[in-house]
């Protein structure tokens, strides 16, 4: 929406494509649903996203745009009913810690570069398994990590479902093109305005800081394996990431021709070539969306029995934008060798029940992924779920195989060339614990981002343990913060160390903690354009050096969190009272060790 507005200092802000105007709020200045690129409708659907309209006048930036096309009626509730949603979904919001009116600065083009010190910027791709989810769908997500922590906080959209993690590439023609992982292609899209406009926002380019939850997570460890994306971000966080869930594309297209099929019954059930290559094509290009998302929940409420331990809506590894298996890349070296705080819940697979079951808990699926290894293994992996497949230890099993193992590859992998943080979240209010979830799939967001204060955060809490969780939320903000500063997850920093004014702008690079008796490691992003200035900078402060609070913090019991390596494997468990465990669970990692060696 553009309007003439009177200007108000320090909220208008002149990006690449025009003046957005944003507002301020609780504590906050918010500009919201400005597009990153244009709309991916007409004949721009299926295709890669291309850049922005310029636009003139004032863009009023205070509501969050549209959500991507996506359903409430299949595996997960999507977007609320009254939520706007579409195919031009490509905006992202922008939250910064308010600044005392004296002090604001409107960003004008005639505005001197440094008029104001420059924040880190933590931006976070939402989950949802890429079938739902925006960044809207809590809308104060990022206020208290932005006032907290002093960054810049920002979350993005991307195209979800068929429009964004199906592969048609089968269907594509030189006149009618069809690309592929078009929701990861958008999140570059993101981080390539993100680079050329944040500044104007008070935010750091060269301090970029990648973070996502589920689905979001699988973007950024994937997107961490992207050539594309290099030098894009300078760390990242994934937040319970189903790893491994990306396919070659013998099956990405065999799941792309079971949509077309699916698509052909609903729209045109009484054509006999809707399924060829040239009418399939034109049947998906024109199809209305609402038809996209209905066959979209067809499928993904078959895949799970049809593909057990799949997802069937996923990047895909097309030999070019993704070249490879990122869990190849990350045991080559060939990944980003940036800073990564990654972990997982305590029971991720708790959650997937009732209509979330798509995870390789029943029966069924647990014996499709057994007949694909040797008689020992199958032995050992029972032995560490009693019971199986009953559904406490089928849940957990579904919940290791998805997310917990595949991360343990990861960290272990990527930690041979670079800073790797591991944690485990254990905390759950008793409420919680009472109903069979525990410490489940997403209970670390309402610690994270504050969320107490909804609805479901005070239900939670009924029956106790709502003090020891805002303290652990409180711990994880700083954790996260001080990584987003610094590259090196602290707790213990004391707020003048995250004012930007004594803050050093850091490099890629970060010395290893005397504590951890390892060699020393240095990872640098390849130079690029957009990272060599931050490569000619002095060194971030490591543990060793960062300042240190006087007093207790209340954010209590904050641990130095040791890099993680394959020697000790040495893990932040985040509960009432923080620990550190050494190979916790050793055991169960040496029997999937062995029962998917392939991962």
């Amino acid at each position: 929406m553009l309007t003439r507005a009177r200007t108000s200092p320090g909220l208008e802000v002149r990006t690449r494509e025009g003046v957005v105007r944003g507002v301020r709020e609780r504590g906050i200045e918010a500009w919201r649903g400005i597009p990153f690129a244009a709309p991916p409708v007409g004949a721009l659907r299926f295709r890669g996203p291309r850049q922005p309209e310029p636009f003139t006048g004032i863009r009023d930036a205070s509501r969050f745009g549209a959500v991507s096309a996506q359903s409430r009626e299949g595996n997960f509730i999507g977007a609320a009913k009254n939520a706007p949603m579409g195919e031009d979904c490509l905006t992202l919001n922008i939250v910064r810690p308010a600044r005392p009116a004296a002090d604001t600065v409107s960003m004008r083009p005639n505005a001197a570069p440094d008029a104001a010190p420059l924040l880190p910027v933590m931006v976070f791709i939402h989950g949802g398994a890429y079938s739902v989810g925006s960044s809207s769908e809590v809308p104060r997500n990022g206020d208290t990590l932005a006032r907290d922590g002093n960054v810049v906080y920002v979350s993005i959209n991307y195209r979800l479902g068929a429009l964004g993690f199906l592969d048609f590439t089968g269907y594509s023609t030189p006149e009618r093109p069809i690309e592929n992982n078009l929701g990861l292609k958008d999140c570059v899209a993101a981080l390539e305005w993100i680079q050329a406009n944040i500044r104007e926002f008070g935010g750091d380019p060269l301090r970029v800081t990648l973070f996502g939850e589920s689905a979001g997570a699988n973007a950024v460890t994937t997107l961490m394996t992207v050539p594309r994306a290099s030098g894009l971000f300078a760390r990242a966080i994934a937040q319970s990431s189903p790893t491994n869930a990306v396919y070659p594309p013998d099956l990405t297209r065999e799941w792309g021709a079971q949509f077309v099929e699916l698509l052909s019954s609903r729209i045109a059930n009484d054509s006999v070539e809707n399924t060829t290559a040239e009418d399939a094509g034109e049947m998906l290009v024109t199809a209305d969306w609402r038809d996209l998302v209905r066959a979209t929940d067809a499928l993904t409420t078959r895949a799970p029995d049809s593909d057990p331990g799949t997802i069937a809506l996923c990047p895909v590894i097309d030999g070019d934008f993704l070249p490879e298996r990122p869990l190849d890349a990350f045991k080559a070296g060939r990944a980003h060798p940036i800073p990564l705080i990654i972990g997982t819940n305590d029971r991720e697979g708790a959650l997937f029940t009732g209509r979330l079951d798509i995870l390789a808990t029943t029966p069924q699926r647990i014996r499709a992924i057994f007949a694909k290894t040797k008689k020992k293994a199958r032995k050992a992996i029972k032995a560490e779920y009693p019971g199986l497949p009953a559904k406490r230890p089928a849940a957990d099993f579904g919940g290791d195989y998805a997310f917990w193992y595949p991360t343990v590859k990861v960290a272990e992998r990527h930690s041979r060339f670079a800073p790797v943080y591991f944690y485990r979240f254990d905390l759950a209010p008793r409420l919680v614990r009472l109903a069979g979830f525990d410490a489940t799939h997403g209970l670390e967001l309402f610690a994270v981002f504050d969320r107490l204060g909804s609805p479901f955060g005070h239900t939670m809490t009924l029956l106790g343990g709502r003090r020891p969780f805002l303290r652990a939320g409180a711990r994880m903000r700083r954790y996260w913060s001080s990584f987003a500063y610094t590259g090196v997850p602290d707790a213990r920093l004391p707020d003048s160390a995250r004012e930007p004014a004594s803050a050093p702008v850091p490099t890629l690079a970060a010395d290893l903690s005397p504590a951890s008796n390892l060699p020393h490691v240095r990872a640098s992003v390849p130079r690029t354009r957009r990272t060599t200035r931050a490569l000619d900078q002095s060194r971030v402060l490591d543990q060793s050096r960062a300042p240190h609070q006087s007093r207790a913090l209340d954010q209590s019991r904050a641990l130095v969190w040791p890099r993680y390596d394959e020697a000790r494997r040495r893990t932040l468990i985040i509960d009432s009272d923080d620990r550190i465990e050494s190979d916790p669970r050793r055991s169960r990692r040496l029997a999937w060790l062995a029962f998917v060696p392939h991962v």
